[in-house]
């Protein structure tokens, strides 16, 4: 491998250069001790090497993405190669990357199929076995795999720069073509059971539980109820009403679900409100209308993709002129709007449009997962053309799902989340909600909704808020920036978190920017019989189109924005 060969050159010239300092030292004496290093093999020295890596910040480039062994658990290993955890292969490699059985990772992109075993000194390629330079290792709950390996497995470039303590990695196929034409959820233990929602207007539930459950497997099997998502939720519909992904997102967002099925069994019309979450979803990406190609990035990174489509099917019994039960095929070419969620678990471009009952224009289709029980389809399971009207239109993955445990608060305001927009009918916005600290904590990061694809942002924190000219210039700490490639709902760590004492009112201000927009920060309001219960007295937020004059959303616009905090007790991080 190339990083070797360096390894090599490096350890010869470290060797000369102690032997020049040791001739020199031999002119000035006449005693002189054997030099120990010329007796020094590998096992000697690669340790040295690491560990002189190893007491440095390690960085490392892939494709423009930088990582810095201060953020991400980078390290050396003994085979002086560098060692990265797997769950930073998804999006800086764009492939697919799970493990299975707490021990197996499957590493996809392209054509190739890798697996990896920890402690195994090999893995296979397609079948086929090939040696590593190191094998995969674990950590507690973190796995880790060798860069160069992964790099020349993929087709990478790969360098280590030993004086800058830096690794880059380019991918020399400029990630042509790294979907394959074929990809299936179900062939790779990546999708839930199949449930039957029944009578009830429940389908989006069923469809983002779905989405959710997909999401964490194979790592973790859970099964999340959607008996507490219809009925301890904050809008003002009852189960038949039926629903949306933005309820969804809403729900999850201020930590109200999911909670676990054998806490709140469906379909008994009840649910405990004390019942809380058992994962912490922290971000929802919403796919692009009609980017199939994107929709199938997210499907074969991050798991199910929850879509809607307009059906005149009602079970798995009905009949439809759209649905070719033989084949199960579905394809509808009309202008009706979506009236029911799925989730796609795959796709075929391949797949015969003759298998439709009316053909559209070309082959393909993609492999949803619907809620009418097993007896639907195959299994459940059933085949929606490219060309379908709606498919793919309304889009949502579920990209970050943390433990419980990631933060001790939620400071919010907008249970109702992304409701409406609100902007000065220019692209950028300025937008800052007050809290108050209920402990003496560190606040650690930031959510939001990024209401269009590209949208850029800058966000600051003000301690000791008194009112709007607190939100000066020379008051505000930076505390991170960047730039977001999808619409949704995002968590964004601080690159230091700021302390605030007991008692104190302190803001989260967020700058945006968000292309071709004019209305670029999402709000909640009373829209309409479903948003009726929105509260906009617990709330103080404030909006400005250039930061220095600042209006009172609730008296001006009657409501919240949909910006929140995170932190955690200050003594629990002293501990």
């Amino acid at each position: 491998m190339r990083y070797s060969k360096r390894y090599l050159v490096f350890t010869i010239l470290l060797f000369l250069l102690i032997l020049g300092k040791f001739n020199n030292s031999a002119r000035e004496t006449t005693q002189v001790e054997p030099f120990r290093g010329a007796s020094l093999n590998e096992e000697d020295w690669n340790p040295l090497i690491a560990k002189s890596v190893n007491d440095n910040v390690i960085t490392l480039n892939i494709d423009g993405r930088s990582y810095s062994s201060e953020k991400t658990p980078l390290y050396m290993d003994e085979h002086l190669q560098l060692m990265v955890p797997v769950d930073i292969l998804r999006d800086s490699m764009n492939c697919s990357a799970h493990i299975y059985d707490e021990r197996e990772l499957v590493l996809q992109k392209r054509d190739l199929s890798i697996r990896f075993e920890v402690g195994e000194e090999t893995c296979t390629v397609d079948g086929e076995r090939v040696a590593l330079t190191s094998p995969m290792a674990r950590d507690g709950d973190t796995f880790y795999v060798g860069m160069g390996d992964v790099a020349d497995l993929l087709g990478y470039d790969y360098e280590w720069d030993m004086p800058q303590n830096k690794a880059v990695s380019v991918d020399t196929m400029n990630d042509a073509g790294f979907l394959p034409y074929k990809y299936d959820l179900r062939e790779l233990g990546r999708i839930s059971k199949v449930e039957d929602q029944g009578a009830s207007g429940t389908c989006w539930a069923f469809a983002t539980l779905t989405a959710l459950e997909s999401r964490l497997l194979p790592e973790e099997h859970l099964e999340f109820a959607e008996d507490h998502m219809t009925l301890c939720n904050s809008f003002g519909q009852e189960p038949d009403d039926g629903g949306d992904y933005t309820m969804s997102m809403a729900y999850l967002s201020s930590w109200q679900g999911p909670v676990l099925e054998e806490d709140d069994p469906y379909g008994d019309g009840k649910s405990d409100p004390a019942l809380t979450a058992v994962k912490h979803v922290q971000e929802m990406q919403v796919m692009e209308s009609g980017d199939q190609q994107k929709i199938k990035e997210a499907v074969f990174k991050y798991g199910g993709v929850q879509t809607s489509i307009y059906t005149t099917l009602q079970s798995s019994q009905s009949t439809s002129e759209y649905y070719n039960k033989k084949k199960k095929a579905y394809c509808y070419q009309g202008r009706k709007k979506p009236n029911h969620d799925v989730v796609i678990i795959g796709w075929d471009d391949s797949y015969p449009k003759e298998n439709f009952s009316t053909p559209p224009e070309e082959d393909g289709a993609f492999i949803c997962q619907n809620s009418w029980g097993d007896s639907f389809g195959e299994q459940g399971v059933f085949y929606i053309s490219y060309y379908d009207s709606n498919i793919g239109i309304h889009n949502v993955v579920y990209t970050k799902v943390e433990d419980v445990d990631n933060f001790d608060r939620i400071y919010q305001s907008d249970l109702c989340g992304w409701v409406g927009q609100m902007g000065y009918e220019r692209e950028s916005i300025y937008g800052a909600n007050v809290f108050r600290a209920k402990e003496t904590e560190q606040v650690e990061a930031a959510g939001f909704y990024a209401t269009g694809k590209d949208t850029a942002y800058d966000i600051y924190i003000v301690k000791n808020f008194l009112d709007s000219e607190s939100l000066a210039p020379e008051n505000r700490i930076r505390v991170a920036g960047g730039k977001l490639s999808n619409a949704g709902y995002y968590t964004i760590r601080f690159d230091q978190p700021v302390d605030v004492q007991k008692g104190e009112r302190f803001a989260v201000m967020i700058y945006l920017t968000t292309p071709n927009a004019v209305y670029p920060m999402a709000v909640e309001y009373a829209a309409d019989a479903l948003t009726k219960n929105v509260d906009i007295t617990d709330g103080e937020g404030y909006i400005s189109i250039r930061g220095s004059q600042w209006n009172r959303v609730e008296e001006q616009a009657q409501s919240n924005l949909c910006i929140k905090a995170y932190s955690s007790l200050k003594e629990k991080e002293e501990e």
